[in-house]
């Protein structure tokens, strides 16, 4: 098993750079719109670990911020600026911290929406290595999804970026 490390990470995205052209904007977007999903899910593992739920969340919590470091640093080689968990206010539903049960609905509303959106923008991505990151991020997450549910989907949904933006927006203010 071969782990993915950011110096890795930055050799991967300096070997496919050579004699590329930059990736176009819509994988910029797609890139955008992800790293605010991984900055949703690290602010939700955070208050679930404050709340204190049992369970594998440490571990999600530290993917989760791994997958916004691969991102923003594909961003930045690429002069775009990511997001940081500053530029963005998180709201969630009353209740939804008050015990094991409201913080798996949630856990399950945001995990389904970060494959799904990780699913589509692997669908919709074309330069490299953005399109691999994120298939593999999309291996993570459905493991994060199992979490909270079993996962019995054979072909979990991929969102486009349209339902993706409108699913991120029901946790941003």
């Amino acid at each position: 098993m071969q782990n993915l490390t950011r110096a890795g990470l930055l050799r991967l995205g300096a070997a496919a750079s050579v004699g590329v052209v930059p990736p176009p904007d819509s994988d910029f977007a797609w890139a955008r719109l992800l790293i605010a999903t991984e900055l949703l899910a690290d602010d939700f593992y955070t208050r679930a670990l404050a709340a204190g739920t049992p369970g594998p969340l440490h571990e999600a919590r530290a993917n989760e911020r791994a997958h916004y470091a691969g991102l923003a640093a594909l961003m930045n080689e690429n002069g775009q600026l990511p997001a940081q968990a500053d530029d963005i206010d998180f709201s969630y539903p009353a209740g939804a911290f008050s015990g094991r049960a409201s913080v798996r609905r949630l856990g399950v509303a945001l995990e389904t929406l970060q494959l799904g959106a990780h699913l589509g923008a692997a669908d919709a991505l074309v330069s490299e290595p953005l399109r691999g990151i994120v298939m593999r991020i999309a291996a993570n997450e459905a493991q994060h999804l199992t979490i909270f549910e079993p996962f019995h989907s054979s072909f979990p949904v991929a969102l486009t970026i349209e339902q993706a933006s409108d699913g991120l927006g029901r946790y941003t203010s």
